[in-house]
């Protein structure tokens, strides 16, 4: 996997760094998220799905070193890279101990931030070949074998709908329009005339959601769907 394209959760209390770091992923092509404290920062790494996370220690609210422990206790693999002005031999290990995937110190250049964000991702792509899969609650999206799977029930989707799923899943708990899904999912612009959206997505509920008694995909009116957990 390449950096661009990626989206990386960036956690950083310092506005201008954050900014820095924001603009320069932004340039090479990447959707950034930002957390200006651990608190926050480590809701969105348990309810987006990250190609990678940029994570501070000094934090507001929960330091870096808590943020990486409890995302991995809650079985998070999104790779992290702690970037900090705390660069002694003690503080990597508590880092690596915590759970993070590697360490750069301040100040550093963006180019090496740039290489180790890449080393960083083509690790984690050729780990994840054997087990590609995203989840949210029991609902499975098998990404190797175009396959979901709800509970022990095993659903077919033509590649509109995978496309479709995938994406919800990929931007679950927040809101996405009928404009995004048209254009992220299909690649076309949207026509304000048409309910294909509708349609498609309609058809997915039937197979998602229709035989069991947790809905996971919601209208959220005048603004487009969710998928989320009750």
């Amino acid at each position: 996997m390449y950096v661009a394209d990626m989206k990386i959760l960036v956690v950083e209390d310092e506005p201008k760094l954050a900014s820095f770091v924001k603009k320069g992923l932004e340039e090479q092509s990447c959707e950034v998220d930002v957390a200006y404290d651990g608190q926050v920062g480590r809701n969105m790494a348990l309810n987006n799905l990250y190609d990678v996370i940029v994570l501070d220690i000094n934090l507001p609210k929960m330091n870096g070193f808590d943020v990486v422990q409890s995302i991995r206790q809650e079985k998070n693999r999104t790779p992290v890279l702690m970037l900090t002005a705390m660069g002694s031999v003690d503080d990597k290990l508590t880092g690596f101990e915590a759970g993070a995937d590697d360490y750069l110190v301040k100040p550093f250049e963006f180019r090496e931030l740039m290489a180790r964000l890449r080393a960083l991702t083509k690790r984690s792509s050729d780990a994840g070949m054997q087990a590609n899969v995203l989840k949210v609650a029991d609902l499975e999206l098998d990404l190797n074998e175009k396959i979901a799977r709800r509970g022990d029930k095993r659903i077919e989707l033509t590649a509109k709908e995978f496309g479709l799923l995938d994406y919800l899943m990929r931007n679950r708990g927040r809101v996405v329009s009928r404009v995004d899904i048209a254009e992220k999912v299909w690649d076309i612009h949207f026509d304000t005339g048409t309910n294909v959206i509708d349609v498609y997505v309609n058809f997915l509920r039937k197979k998602i959601d229709k035989d069991f008694p947790t809905k996971l995909i919601h209208t959220v009116i005048g603004m487009g769907y969710m998928l989320k957990e009750e």
